[in-house]
C-alpha cells in the first residue's frame, strides 16, 4: 500500500538511495539545470549558480506569505536556498540570489532544518529556489525521513528546469510550484540571462503536471499537485496572455494559478525601463480578465489585495 507523502514509498523501497547516487554523479559534470555548465562541483568547481558541493541556506522558518493552501494555520515551512540558476535583473530576493547571503551547511544540518519545521507545526517543506541544490536536498529528505519526516515537499522554482532532473524527482516532490516568467526568449535572455526559456519552461511544466496532476486540497491544505505562479511585469514584458493561454490549453484549465500583482523595482531593475516602476491598476485588471477569458478560474484568493 502506497503512503503519502510519496517520498516515503521510495525511501522504504530503497529507490531513494539510487536517485541520490545518480544526482550526485550529475554534479561531476553538472547538468542539473538547462544551463549545463559541465563543471565538476564535487571538486568544488562552480558554474553560473556559484554553488559547489555543499548546501547553502539563507534562512528558514514558517512562512505566511505563500498561497493560502500552503500556509494554512501554522505556515509553510520555507527553506530559502542561496543563489539561483537564473540571473533576473529585477530579482526580489537580490541579497540571497545574487549576493550570496547565506551559510554553507552539511546535508545532515539540512535534514535537521526539515525536522525542526515539522516540529514547529508547518504544513509542508517549502524548498525556495532548489534547482541547483537538488542532490543535497534529496539526500537530506532521506535523512529526515529516517527520523520521522512526513510533510509534503514543495518545489518552489523559477521554471528553468531540466526534464531529466525532474524525472529523477518523480515520486519525491509532492507539490510543484514553478514561476512561469515569459514567453519571449529574447526578453528572457535580456532580463534573466537564460536561453530558450519558453521551450524549457513549457516542457518542465508538462513534466511536473504529468507527475502530480492538478492540486489536491484536503481540509484547506495542499497535499499534492501543481501550483503555477506568474508575476505580471510592467509593459507586458511577461507576455501574460501567452502564458495564460499555454496553461489553460496545454497544462490544465483546472490549474491552481497565482496571478501575482506585487512587482516592485528591485536589484538592477532601474536600468531596464519600464521595470523601474510598479504595474498599473489597468495592467492588473487586463491580466485578471485574461485569466477568466481562458478559463483559469482557480485563482489564489489572496490576489489583488493591493487594489482593494
Amino acid at each position: 500500500m502506497k503512503e503519502y507523502p510519496s517520498y516515503l514509498n521510495l525511501f522504504k523501497s530503497g529507490e531513494l538511495d539510487k536517485r541520490i547516487s545518480i544526482l550526485y554523479e550529475k554534479l561531476s559534470s553538472c547538468d542539473l539545470c538547462p544551463n549545463k555548465c559541465k563543471v565538476n562541483r564535487l571538486n568544488g568547481e562552480k558554474g553560473i549558480c556559484k554553488v559547489g558541493n555543499k548546501p547553502i541556506v539563507s534562512s528558514y522558518g514558517p512562512h505566511f506569505g505563500e498561497e493560502r493552501p500552503l500556509v494554512g494555520k501554522n505556515g509553510s515551512g520555507a527553506i530559502f536556498f542561496t543563489y539561483c540558476n537564473l540571473s533576473c535583473v529585477y530579482c526580489q530576493n537580490w541579497e540571497i540570489s545574487h549576493l550570496g547571503e547565506g551559510d554553507i551547511i552539511d546535508e545532515e544540518d539540512l535534514a535537521k532544518i526539515m525536522l525542526i519545521l515539522q516540529i514547529w507545526g508547518c504544513h509542508n517543506i517549502n524548498l525556495v529556489t532548489p534547482t541547483h541544490q537538488v542532490p543535497f536536498i534529496v539526500k537530506a529528505i532521506k535523512m529526515a525521513a529516517e527520523k520521522g519526516l512526513t510533510l509534503p515537499i514543495v518545489y518552489n522554482c523559477g521554471g528553468y528546469e531540466s526534464v531529466e532532473t525532474l524525472e529523477l524527482l518523480d515520486g519525491i516532490i509532492d507539490i510543484y510550484m514553478p514561476d512561469i516568467k515569459y514567453m519571449d526568449d529574447q526578453v528572457a535572455l535580456r532580463l534573466s540571462k537564460i536561453k530558450n526559456y519558453s521551450k524549457v519552461v513549457k516542457a518542465a511544466l508538462k513534466e511536473m503536471h504529468r507527475q502530480v496532476g492538478d492540486l489536491i486540497i484536503e481540509n484547506g491544505i495542499a497535499k499534492r499537485g501543481l501550483i503555477v505562479r506568474h508575476l505580471i511585469l510592467p509593459g507586458d514584458l511577461s507576455q501574460t496572455e501567452e502564458v495564460i493561454k499555454f496553461i489553460s490549453e496545454e497544462i490544465s484549465p483546472h490549474t491552481y494559478f497565482n496571478l501575482m500583482d506585487q512587482y516592485r523595482p528591485c536589484g538592477e531593475a532601474w536600468k531596464y525601463p519600464p521595470l523601474d516602476r510598479k504595474i498599473t491598476k489597468e495592467e492588473w485588471e487586463k491580466a485578471l480578465k485574461l485569466a477568466y477569458k481562458y478559463g483559469l478560474t482557480r485563482l489564489d484568493d489572496r490576489r489583488a489585495r493591493f487594489w482593494i
